[in-house]
């Protein structure tokens, strides 16, 4: 890529955080239901594997649209795709609030997924813009996912103000106007060819294995992170019997670090190594999900003086300090999986992304069906990260298998 003109070197920057905006404003819609969900369940009389298929649904088609949509910003501009997928996601948002039985909700939750697909667009176009330091530029767009967090801070005082039916309201408003100051700020993509590359030329890359490794690192850090953000307030409320504004607040300690400090995971990865700091996330989330899976127990042991009762089980500032470490964990390894890419694969960013942001949706979309599957079937709230806890340690041993014991075996350097 030629080197950018001092102007549009200086509007880069202003082009990240627009762009980074955006993507906040599309996450936060994406994770409505894990939020307005809770109210919905109680009004449709739901279970906890029809709440898990309700708040999955958008992650579907956010994710099968990932790679069609990273296709097109390599094509037409990643200004231009942006613009119209916000404007676009608005309208599903404004007729949710209207729908009253559960295949309502899917049916427009199928539509509302476009919003998620956002960052197939934004992760190829800011990286035009940041060819010699694209790990921070990563780590800061990145840091978008923090609008989980906003989510949960901004739709319980809707909720509990105006009802449920008005944070689609506002949420549909608000990518409006993010889409006005969007198409203001951005910039044309530099160095982008009018048309691009054919649809089928670009998808060549995808016989890559690398490309299917990193899809498998994703969807455990982004996979796992979406379907907590959208888990979590349930689960408080569930397991420790918090009001809906204290979960959502006890939530918010996993999804604004797995958000804010993804720049961090970008500076990390470009510092020391997209596999050094690939393999340190997945021990200490490993660590993290096996303390966080042990159930609240009670044991009775006879002893000569009679029973004695203990009580094994973490506090909720235990729990929500355990989750905030795992959100960081989760942060670090979706920058660092970003940073695999541009790395690996700066001429074909857009079709890569796009695959290995789809692994990342799916395994959002099937994750919580599956905690929600597994809680009605065992009746034990931590199930869920029983089952993160095994993805984690298949992720542990492809990394070991490709990378590690690689370099031991035949000697080659690490990844630098």
């Amino acid at each position: 890529m030629s080197a950018l003109p001092a102007p549009t070197r200086a509007r880069a920057l202003s082009v990240l955080l627009v762009t980074t905006l955006a993507f906040a404003a599309c996450f936060a819609a994406w994770m409505m239901f894990g939020v307005t969900g809770i109210p919905i369940r109680k009004q449709l009389g739901l279970n906890a594997s029809e709440f898990g298929l309700l708040t999955a649904t958008p992650i579907l088609t956010g994710a099968l649209l990932r790679l069609p949509l990273g296709v097109w910003t390599d094509r037409y501009g990643g200004r231009v795709v942006m613009t119209i997928l916000l404007v676009l996601c608005s309208v599903p948002l404004w007729l949710s609030s209207y729908a009253t039985q559960l295949w309502q909700f899917l049916a427009i939750g199928l539509a509302l997924g476009l919003v998620g697909a956002s960052f197939a667009v934004g992760t190829p176009y800011v990286a035009r813009f940041f060819p010699k330091n694209r790990g921070f530029a990563m780590g800061v767009f990145g840091a978008g996912v923090s609008g989980a967090a906003i989510n949960m801070f901004v739709a319980p005082l809707l909720v509990n103000q105006y009802g449920w039916q008005m944070v689609p309201r506002v949420y549909a408003v608000t990518l409006l106007v993010v889409a006005a100051v969007f198409w203001l700020v951005a910039l044309p993509d530099p160095g982008k060819k009018a048309g691009g590359a054919p649809m089928i030329a670009q998808l060549a890359v995808l016989r890559d294995p690398r490309v299917w490794k990193y899809c498998q690192y994703y969807s455990i850090v982004f996979g796992g992170f979406t379907a907590l953000s959208i888990w979590m307030p349930q689960y408080f409320m569930k397991a420790y019997h918090f009001p809906i504004a204290q979960a959502a607040l006890m939530a918010a300690c996993f999804s604004l670090p797995g958000g804010v400090l993804r720049a961090l995971g970008g500076f990390l990865s470009d510092r020391f190594g997209a596999h050094n700091v690939t393999w340190w996330v997945l021990w200490v989330s490993w660590i993290c999900l096996f303390l966080l899976s042990y159930p609240q127990t009670d044991l009775i042991i006879q002893t000569v003086r009679g029973p004695l009762a203990f009580h094994i089980g973490l506090a909720p500032w235990a729990f929500a300090g355990l989750l905030f470490l795992l959100g960081v964990c989760f942060a670090c390894g979706m920058a660092s999986t970003f940073k695999y890419i541009g790395d690996d694969f700066a001429n074909n960013l857009g079709p890569v992304s796009g695959v290995v942001g789809m692994a990342g949706g799916v395994g959002g979309f099937l994750l919580p069906i599956m905690f929600g599957g597994l809680l009605d079937f065992t009746g034990v709230p931590s199930s869920c990260f029983m089952l993160l806890y095994g993805i984690v340690w298949v992720s542990l041993i492809l990394s070991y298998l490709t990378e590690v014991r690689r370099f031991r075996v035949i000697g080659e350097q690490p990844a630098a």
